[in-house]
């Protein structure tokens, strides 16, 4: 029987850059031009090359296929092929290209011709009536209202589509929102910030409710992220929103999710690349928030199960076969990539800089890839060749964090997590790694003389007082509380000078208290390094030598001062902070060994502020 061949052609006002995470998102497209959802169907031996069963119902007609993986260059083109075992066709094949289209007079941006174009191949007769009315009527006038809607959509910076249709919220949901969201705003949360959820929360779709990401929506609201992240931590407090922590596969960034740290394990199996990877808080867990059940239902069903948006940090997927060639035209950010195939091990390092050659021959053969780091252009044309003894599918990904997640390892370093949270700890006897941290270990300096020579319960006042000065800025530096150890405290902070600020500053009001308080003198040591995540009394805590060094640093400091190893002293914000005048601050370097570590003698650095030092 003869294939049908349907071409759309579009002329649109956005960019390619702008259009293509919504064209792209090919589970919330097939939703919005009325594709059926659909299950996948667990068979054996159907995973080569990210291949996938896949089954609908249309129509009372059961449908089942082989869908090969997605091809694309970001953010230009992409397609796929699918091969139909039951059902009215045979194959269908999907073509999509995005071209910059010369910007017409007056406009102040260049434009996108979209071309959609689909191949059908019928299996019988019931085929070749249902292919031209299906396809050639319904699907075209839903094609045409989706991407004008997504044109739209992505001129105002929008990558999440809104609702066409009423949202329905449970019964009540919309006054318990709006109740509780004036409850947040009384509470001292940020009012235009918590607008903006609700806003969100009215208006989204279940696609983009379902997985909220704060830092994203940061990015689009143009609001500090850190402001956006407590916001909807509060919210969560508050019962507006839940959390869930997702399970990053370092190969494909997919993976499961989770509503409890206590639920992560520290070692997790991804299906789809067939691996098991160990799991850390720095890269393989990201906070992200969905509605509370009790305000809005955000319950997502399945129409594709690819695409190129499933996997954003993807450039460019291509499927070769044995012996075949296939050029490629990429248009990619300065940064480390890497080049890799889903059948091979191993991979090839690439760095996109502004001077890198532009053109470049990749070869996947059954030996271990080159070792050397290649340099190439921002546009590029890269050749892949498949001289191996199988089909491969190349793929070509930046290797950075996506610099929208929160890691479980920068939220779970935030006081206001702890605080609102503090039960979120991993399972007993579970150990995760949460990347590097700087540990600071604080005490007291004659903090017995004090209870003897002004009496236990006004000494012990003074130091309750103290643990809120320093809470307070630990908290303004982005750093976390972990514990109080009697009149020692232990903390942890994301960024050493963040760390060295809260420091100097504590030391600073402890020393020079207002309306005539009692002085303290605070010790303090400071450490960066790797550090392992656990559940001590029910919470969450950290350990390894790391934490055992900055302990040791602070028995060194004499008061008034902060002893620094040599890796926080090495940080370049820190030496920044060292050096500016203005800051009056000494620092002044001494060796010595220090126990437990085999008495081996360590760069240390005393910092201080002159006037109190």
């Amino acid at each position: 029987m003869r294939e049908y061949h349907y071409r759309w052609e579009f002329n649109l006002e956005s960019s390619p850059a702008q259009l293509w995470p919504l064209v792209a998102d090919t589970n919330r497209f097939n939703r919005d031009t009325g594709v059926p959802t659909l299950e996948a169907v667990s068979l054996p031996n159907i995973s080569k090359n990210a291949r996938r069963r896949m089954r609908l119902s249309a129509f009372g007609i059961p449908v089942e296929w082989e869908e090969q993986p997605f091809e694309w260059v970001r953010p230009h083109r992409f397609g796929v092929v699918r091969r139909y075992s039951k059902g009215p066709m045979s194959e269908l094949r999907v073509r999509v290209e995005l071209e910059p289209r010369a910007k017409p007079e007056g406009e102040s941006q260049t434009g996108t011709k979209l071309t959609y174009e689909v191949w059908a191949k019928p299996k019988n007769i019931l085929g070749s009536i249902a292919i031209p009315i299906q396809i050639g009527l319904i699907s075209a006038r839903n094609f045409q209202r989706t991407l004008r809607n997504y044109d739209r959509l992505a001129r105002h910076g929008l990558t999440a589509a809104i609702e066409s249709k009423s949202v329905e919220f449970v019964s009540g949901g919309r006054e318990r929102l709006l109740a509780l969201s004036e409850k947040m705003i009384g509470l001292g949360s940020d009012s235009e910030i918590v607008a903006l959820l609700v806003d969100f929360i009215e208006n989204a779709d279940e696609f983009a409710l379902a997985r909220i990401r704060p830092y994203e929506l940061a990015r689009q609201w143009n609001q500090a992220r850190r402001d956006v992240l407590q916001t909807c931590l509060c919210a969560t407090r508050a019962g507006i929103l839940d959390l869930q922590w997702n399970l990053i596969c370092p190969m494909c960034r997919g993976g499961g999710s989770t509503d409890s740290l206590k639920d992560v394990a520290s070692s997790v199996h991804c299906p789809g690349c067939n691996i098991d990877f160990k799991v850390n808080f720095e890269q393989s867990i990201e906070l992200t928030f969905r509605p509370n059940p009790a305000i809005r239902e955000a319950e997502t069903e399945m129409f594709c199960v690819g695409g190129p948006q499933v996997t954003p940090h993807i450039a460019a997927q291509q499927l070769l076969a044995v012996g075949a060639r296939r050029s490629i035209d990429v248009e990619l950010d300065e940064g480390r990539y890497r080049l890799r195939t889903m059948a091979l091990p191993g991979w090839q390092h690439l760095r996109v800089t502004p001077d890198g050659t532009c053109v470049h021959t990749l070869q996947a053969t059954p030996a271990s890839w080159p070792s050397e780091e290649i340099e190439i252009g921002k546009c590029s044309q890269l050749q892949f060749e498949n001289a191996s003894e199988d089909e491969q599918l190349f793929i070509l990904e930046r290797t950075a964090w996506n610099d929208d997640a929160a890691t479980a390892a920068e939220v779970t370093a935030l006081q206001v997590f702890r605080d609102l949270f503090a039960s979120e700890a991993l399972r007993p006897g579970e150990q995760i790694s949460v990347g590097t941290l700087t540990v600071l270990f604080t005490d007291l300096k004659n903090s017995t003389r004090l209870y003897r020579e002004i009496g236990d319960a006004t000494a012990f006042g003074h130091v309750m007082n103290h643990f809120d000065v320093l809470k307070q800025v630990i908290a303004e530096e982005n750093g976390a509380l972990v514990k109080t150890i009697g009149d020692a405290v232990m903390a942890v902070f994301r960024q050493p000078a963040s760390a060295l600020k809260a420091m100097l500053h504590a030391q600073q009001r402890l020393a020079s208290p207002q309306n005539g308080g009692q002085q303290l003198t605070l010790k303090a040591g400071l450490h960066t390094g790797p550090c392992i995540a656990v559940t001590l009394n029910e919470r969450l805590d950290y350990f390894g030598s790391t934490v055992n060094l900055a302990a040791r640093l602070e028995g060194q400091s004499t008061g008034n001062d902060v002893v620094i190893s040599s890796v926080v002293y090495s940080d370049p914000a820190v030496r920044e902070l060292l050096s500016e005048p203005q800051n009056g601050i000494t620092a002044t370097r001494f060796e010595i060994p220090l126990k437990g570590f085999d008495e081996e003698r360590f760069e240390l650095w005393r910092i201080a502020r002159s006037e109190v030092s």
